[in-house]
């Protein structure tokens, strides 16, 4: 059993379901907004969808129902989750200011010190 609690208790394991469960939930939400818009573009159109759509005997309406749900979906999520959490994210974690890693500092430093022991001015890049 320990090793069960372990599995359970370590990692991001109840991070994830609820990841999970929130995703699925939030489904229904997009499904609808896309369902809504959908019947908004069939008003303008005239049906419901492009499903019936056959010129010439190819039945490319299923597809473009598709096409067009796809793009409403990606414009949902982009617009109502991307964008919203992204300048959360930045403004409650805001990235750090770029400047020269600790690392490069100190080989710079020790650059310079080894110039100047060598009678050599030191460099000015910093």
């Amino acid at each position: 059993m320990t090793g069960f609690k372990n599995f359970l208790l370590r990692g991001n394991l109840i991070e994830l379901a609820v990841a999970l469960i929130m995703a699925l939930a939030f489904t229904a939400v997009v499904t609808a907004t896309v369902n809504l818009i959908m019947d908004v573009v069939g008003k303008l159109g005239g049906a419901k969808d492009f499903s019936d759509y056959d010129p010439g005997g190819v039945s490319i309406g299923a597809w473009i129902t598709a096409v067009i749900s796809f793009v409403i979906l990606a414009t949902v999520v982009y617009f109502l989750i991307v964008m919203p959490y992204t300048k959360a994210k930045e403004r409650y974690f805001p990235s750090p200011d770029p400047g020269t890693p600790e690392d490069v500092k100190l080989l710079q430093e020790i650059r310079d010190l080894l110039a100047t022991q060598q009678g050599r001015p030191a460099s000015t890049d910093r």
